[in-house]
């Protein structure tokens, strides 16, 4: 009998996260920077430094019990940097700890990693649309792509900083 591959990442609630106004006062996240090209990161390192919030979160207990609420946020602040943002309940000493305060709409796309400039023109039509105007973006991706392609979706929430 086959064993059964295993997922990592729970099943991706739409509603929760699809055409939403999220106001956050200091929300807590661990964050990291992974060097890119043009935009696109660099394979092995994105893997290592999520591999290494996630074990300094868990071994600190800080990840949200629930782990449909954990968000693991990426914004690129130019062509040769990502950050990367690991939501957390609480600082941890002596780690890169950041926090996001405003207002943040998010909205749900499913496609591929290369369709962000086509969903992002697809969120700036939505916002328009609520006489809003996005100041920053980030991209949370439901699924690492080992789950993406188990459960057949690239869910990804853009959320827009207003």
């Amino acid at each position: 009998m086959k064993q059964q591959e295993e997922i990592c990442c729970p099943v991706f609630d739409l509603e929760k996260w699809n055409e939403k106004t999220f106001n956050w006062d200091h929300k807590k996240f661990l964050k990291a920077t992974v060097p890119t090209f043009f935009h696109i990161p660099l394979s092995p390192m994105i893997g290592n430094r999520i591999k290494k919030l996630m074990k300094l979160a868990e071994s600190s207990n800080v990840l949200p019990q629930n782990k449909e609420d954990v968000l693991l946020l990426f914004t690129d602040p130019h062509a040769f940097k990502s950050e990367i943002y690991l939501s957390v309940t609480a600082d941890i000493p002596k780690a890169r700890n950041a926090a996001l305060s405003g207002t943040f709409l998010g909205k749900v796309f499913d496609g591929a990693y290369s369709d962000i400039p086509k969903f992002m023109r697809q969120m700036e039509r939505f916002l328009e649309g609520k006489h809003e105007k996005a100041e920053k973006y980030y991209v949370h991706y439901a699924y690492c792509p080992k789950c993406a392609k188990k459960y057949g979706h690239n869910y990804m929430v853009l959320f827009a900083q207003v």
